[in-house]
C-alpha cells in the first residue's frame, strides 16, 4: 500500500554558509546509526575545524537487530576513506563463504560467496570511538531539534534518522516520499552460537511456510568447545542473527499476532528447533514488522539531506541496509569535499547515489517478492529450489555462480537435464509434436513494413536472417486477421490468398536454409488500438487521413480525446471475428508455420476483453473474470479446432496492467489455467500496454516474475519475455525453474545471430546451436589485439 504525503510542510531554510566559506563548517547529524556516525567521522576527518554534532534519541548501545553484513566493495571504500575504522572492523569480522539451504530436511551447500559480518553493537562502538577521537560531539538519549530549526543554525543538516524518519515525515512536500508496505511479517532475533554458514531454512507448518534467515556475526571464544551449549558470556560460543519471516496471513493463522515478545521468541525457537539444535533464541525489544520500501523523489532540500533508510530502504534479504547507509556517507563526504559549494555537493551526491540505490532496490524487490511467493517454489526439486533461491535477486546468476561453485552448478544442470558441456539454453524442449533444439525465441516484433497486409522482401530478409542466427523458434510479428484488425497501414495480415503466398515464401526459406529452426506465427486483432500511424511517425497517434472504424469489448478510447472511440462488438460482430481468427489459422497451416500463437496481450482486441479496465460489458462477456475470458477462449477453441493436432499453440497474455483496478497477478494465473485447460501448450507471459496511463516497473527481466508465478503455481510451460538481454539471464531463468523458454526482441535487432554468438561465447559446439555451412568459418570469436603487457620475471635491486 502507498502512504499518502502530508501537505503543507514547513519550508527548510536555505544554506547558511557565507560566500567566503563554501564548504559547511557547522554540521548537524540527526540519528546515531552507522550511516550518520560514519558521515560525521568522515566530514570531521576531512576538515578538523568543522563543528559536528550528532543527536541520537537512544542509548549508546540501543540498536535494532544484531549483526551487520558488509560487502568487500563497501569495505574497500572504508579502507581508503578511513584506515582507522577499517582496521578496527577487520579485527572484528566473522568471515565465511558458504550458504546452506535446507529444503524438506535436505541441506544443500553452495560455496565461494564471501561474507563478512560483525555485531551491530560492536560496529556502533567502533564508530562512537572514532567520532569521539576526532572531536565529534555525540548526544545520546537526546532527541534532535527539528531539521527546520537546525537548518537555521547549521550549514548542513544530515537526516540519518531511519526508516521512520521524522525529518522526512515533517517535510513531505520537499522530499516527496513514496512508502510501500509489503505482505510478510518478520522479527529480528539472535542465537548464542555461530552458524557455520549463511543459512536459509523453510518450515512447512499447518499454517503455511515460514522461513529462517540466519548468519554468524561473532566468533566462538578461543578454546570454546562447540559441542557444549552456550554459557557464561554471550559471545563465548559465538552469536548469530536469526530473522524469522512469513506471509501476513500465515502469521495471523499461527496466532503470532497475539504473542508478546517472549512468546514470539519461544514459538520461533520451537518451530526452528532443528536449525538451532534445540537452543533458545533471544530478542532485543523485538517485534513483528511489515517491511516498508521507502523511495523519495528528492533527497535534499535547502541545506538538509536524507541519508540511509531515511532516503531509501532495501529488503534485508540482500543484506543492504547498513551497506547503503555507509556508502551514502562515503559519497556525501566526498561530494562535499569535491564540489565548490553545498548545493552542488548535494546535487552531486544524489546524482551519484540514486542509480546505485535504484539498482539495489530493484534487486531487493525481486528478492522480497521471491520470499513472499516462497510457497509456490517448495515443490521444486531440492537443487533447483536452492539455485532459485540463490539467484532470486538476479545479482547472482548462472555464470557467476559457476565461478563461485562449479560443482554445485554442474549438479543443478544435470538435474535440469542438460547434456554434458551443454548450457541450459541449448537443452531441447518438446511442445506436442514440435521439438525445439534450444530454449531461445526471437520474440514477435512489429515491423510496420507491409503493403496491404502483404509481407514483402523486408520480412523475408528480416525473418530469414534471424532464422539463420541459431534461435530455436522465430516468431512473426502480430499478423492481423482482417484489414480492420490492423494496428497501422503497415501491418501484415493473413486474410487474403496473396498474403498467404507471401508468408509461404518466408516459411519455405526458413525450412530450407535454416534446418532445425522452427517458425511460428502470432495472430491478433488490434481492437481499439488500431488505425494509427507507423511507429516512427507517431506511436499510437491516429492517422491524418484514411482512418478505419474500430471495434472493441467496450466503447472506450485508448486515449480519450486523441484516439477514436471504438464500437462495442455485438453478437454478430463477435461471431464474425471468431471466424476471421479461424480462417487465418487455416491459412497459417497452409503456409507451413510450425507453431501458432494467439495474441491476448497489450490492449489489443482480445486483451481488451480480459482486462477489467477495458471491458465494461454487462452481458455474458463482461463482469467476472470467467465472463471476461469467455470470448478469448471461444476464439482459441475455434483456432485449435482447425490447427493440426500435432502442432503446438501458445497464448500471449498481459499478466498485469500496471494500473490500479486492472489485471492482477492472481488474475493472470487464472487466465493461464483457463487457456491450458482448453489446450494451450505454453503461456507467453508479457505485461502492460493495455491502458495509456500505466506505471510499469521497468528493469532487467522485469516481466519474468509473472511467468515464474504462473509456471510454479500451475506447472505449465511458460515463455518469459521483457528486458532479458544476456545469455546468462536466459540460463539463470531456465535453471531456476522460472521459465521454460525465453523470448528476446531487441537483442535480436542488435544482433540477428545473437544465439549463435551466445554459443560461441560459452564455447558450446553442439546440436543446440548449428552454424549454417556458409557461416561455419565464423563460428569462433575473432581474435582481438593484445592488451596484456609482458609480466616481469626478475626484480633487480
Amino acid at each position: 500500500m502507498q502512504s499518502p504525503s502530508t501537505p503543507g510542510s514547513a519550508p527548510i531554510p536555505a544554506p547558511q554558509s557565507s560566500p567566503g566559506s563554501p564548504r559547511p563548517l557547522r554540521v548537524a547529524v540527526i540519528g546515531g546509526g552507522p550511516g550518520g556516525l560514519y558521515a560525521a567521522a568522515l566530514l570531521k576527518r576531512l576538515d578538523p575545524d568543522r563543528e559536528i554534532t550528532v543527536w541520537e534519541r537512544g542509548a549508546p548501545d540501543d540498536t535494532f537487530g544484531f549483526g551487520v553484513v558488509l560487502s568487500d566493495e563497501t569495505l574497500g571504500g572504508i579502507e581508503h576513506a578511513d584506515p582507522v575504522i577499517y582496521g578496527a572492523l577487520q579485527d572484528e569480522f566473522v568471515r565465511w563463504d558458504d550458504i546452506d539451504i535446507v529444503h524438506r530436511g535436505r541441506t544443500l551447500t553452495s560455496g565461494g560467496h564471501g561474507f563478512a559480518a560483525l555485531g551491530r553493537r560492536r560496529l556502533l562502538q567502533i564508530l562512537h570511538d572514532r567520532c569521539a577521537g576526532l572531536g565529534v560531539r555525540l548526544h545520546f538519549r537526546t532527541p534532535a531539534p527539528p531539521a527546520a530549526e537546525l537548518a537555521t543554525t547549521h550549514d548542513l543538516v544530515i537526516a540519518a534518522d531511519g526508516v521512520n524518519s521524522l525529518t522526512r515525515e515533517a517535510h513531505p512536500d520537499a522530499f516527496a516520499p513514496h512508502i510501500t508496505t509489503h505482505r510478510c511479517r518478520y522479527i529480528w532475533l539472535a542465537a548464542d552460537f555461530a552458524f557455520d554458514a549463511f543459512r536459509f531454512e523453510v518450515a512447512e507448518t499447518e499454517f503455511g511456510a515460514m522461513q529462517l534467515h540466519g548468519y554468524p556475526y561473532s566468533r566462538p571464544s578461543p578454546g570454546h568447545d562447540p559441542g557444549v551449549g552456550p554459557s557464561g558470556p554471550q559471545d563465548q560460543s559465538g552469536a548469530s542473527t536469526v530473522i524469522v519471516e512469513m506471509r501476513e496471513e500465515v502469521w495471523r493463522a499461527a496466532g503470532l499476532d497475539a504473542c508478546d515478545e517472549q512468546e514470539s521468541i519461544d514459538r520461533c525457537a520451537k518451530i526452528f528447533a532443528d536449525a538451532l539444535d534445540g537452543r533458545p533464541l533471544r530478542g532485543n525489544k523485538s517485534a513483528w514488522i511489515a517491511f516498508r520500501t521507502v523511495v523519495n523523489d528528492h533527497w535534499s532540500h535547502g541545506n538538509t539531506v536524507l541519508l540511509g533508510d531515511a532516503a531509501h530502504t532495501a529488503h534485508f534479504s540482500i543484506g543492504s541496509g547498513t551497506k547503503l547507509a555507509v556508502e551514502d556517507a562515503l559519497a556525501l563526504a566526498a561530494c562535499v569535499e569535491e564540489q565548490p559549494d553545498l548545493p552542488a555537493a548535494l546535487a552531486a551526491y544524489e546524482s551519484e547515489r540514486r542509480p546505485v540505490v535504484e539498482s539495489t532496490q530493484r534487486a531487493a524487490a525481486a528478492s522480497l517478492r521471491w520470499f513472499e511467493e516462497l510457497g509456490t517454489y517448495l515443490d521444486q526439486p531440492a537443487r533447483q529450489f536452492a539455485f532459485n533461491l540463490l539467484t532470486r535477486s538476479r545479482r547472482v546468476t548462472h555464470d557467476n555462480l559457476r565461478l563461485r561453485d562449479p560443482g554445485f552448478t554442474d549438479a543443478v544442470e544435470r538435474d535440469f537435464g542438460s547434456p554434458p558441456a551443454t548450457p541450459p539454453m541449448f537443452t531441447p524442449i518438446t511442445l506436442r509434436g514440435l521439438t525445439l533444439r534450444n530454449r531461445v525465441i526471437v520474440s514477435p516484433m512489429d515491423m510496420y513494413s507491409a503493403k496491404d497486409g502483404v509481407p514483402g522482401d523486408f520480412h523475408l530478409v528480416h525473418l530469414g536472417a534471424r532464422s539463420l542466427g541459431g534461435a530455436g523458434l522465430v516468431m512473426t510479428e502480430m499478423v492481423c486477421v482482417s484489414a480492420q484488425g490492423r494496428i497501422t497501414p503497415g501491418c501484415t495480415g493473413l486474410y487474403t490468398p496473396e498474403q498467404g503466398a507471401s508468408w509461404r515464401r518466408v516459411t519455405d526459406f526458413v525450412h530450407l536454409h535454416a534446418p532445425g529452426t522452427a517458425i511460428g506465427v502470432q495472430l491478433g486483432h488490434s481492437g481499439r488500438k488500431g488505425s494509427t500511424k507507423l511507429m516512427w511517425e507517431g506511436m499510437d497517434e491516429p492517422l491524418d487521413e484514411g482512418n478505419w472504424p474500430l471495434v472493441a469489448a467496450s466503447p472506450l478510447s485508448y486515449r480519450p480525446g486523441v484516439n477514436q472511440v471504438p464500437q462495442a462488438l455485438d453478437r454478430a460482430g463477435l461471431a464474425e471475428i471468431r471466424e476471421q481468427f479461424a480462417a487465418a489459422t487455416r491459412r497459417a497451416d497452409e503456409c507451413g508455420f510450425d507453431l501458432l500463437e494467439l495474441h491476448c496481450a497489450h490492449g489489443y482486441l482480445l486483451s481488451g476483453f480480459l482486462s477489467p479496465l477495458t471491458n465494461q460489458r454487462t452481458d455474458a462477456y463482461g463482469g467476472s473474470l470467467e465472463n471476461r475470458l469467455r470470448f478469448p477462449l471461444e476464439v482459441f477453441d475455434a483456432m485449435r479446432a482447425v490447427w493440426p493436432d500435432d502442432r503446438p499453440m501458445t497464448v500471449r497474455v498481459s499478466a498485469t496492467d500496471w494500473a490500479e483496478g486492472g489485471t492482477t497477478a492472481e488474475d493472470a494465473v487464472e487466465m493461464a489455467r483457463a487457456f491450458a485447460a482448453h489446450g494451450a501448450d505454453a503461456i507467453d507471459v508479457s505485461t502492460g500496454q493495455v491502458v495509456s496511463d500505466e506505471q510499469p516497473e521497468f528493469g532487467r527481466s522485469y516481466q519474468t516474475p509473472y511467468a515464474d508465478r504462473i509456471r510454479n503455481a500451475l506447472g505449465i510451460p511458460v515463455i518469459a519475455v521483457g528486458a532479458i538481454s544476456s545469455w546468462d539471464d536466459v540460463n539463470s531463468l531456465l535453471l531456476a525453474g522460472r521459465a521454460d523458454l525465453c523470448a528476446l526482441a531487441r537483442p535480436h535487432l542488435f544482433d540477428p545471430h545473437w544465439t549463435l554468438h551466445a554459443a560461441a561465447e560459452q564455447n558450446y559446439k553442439g546440436p543446440g546451436a548449428i552454424w549454417p555451412d556458409q557461416y561455419a568459418a565464423g563460428s569462433r570469436m575473432p581474435p582481438t589485439g593484445r592488451t596484456d603487457a609482458p609480466k616481469p620475471r626478475l626484480t633487480l635491486s
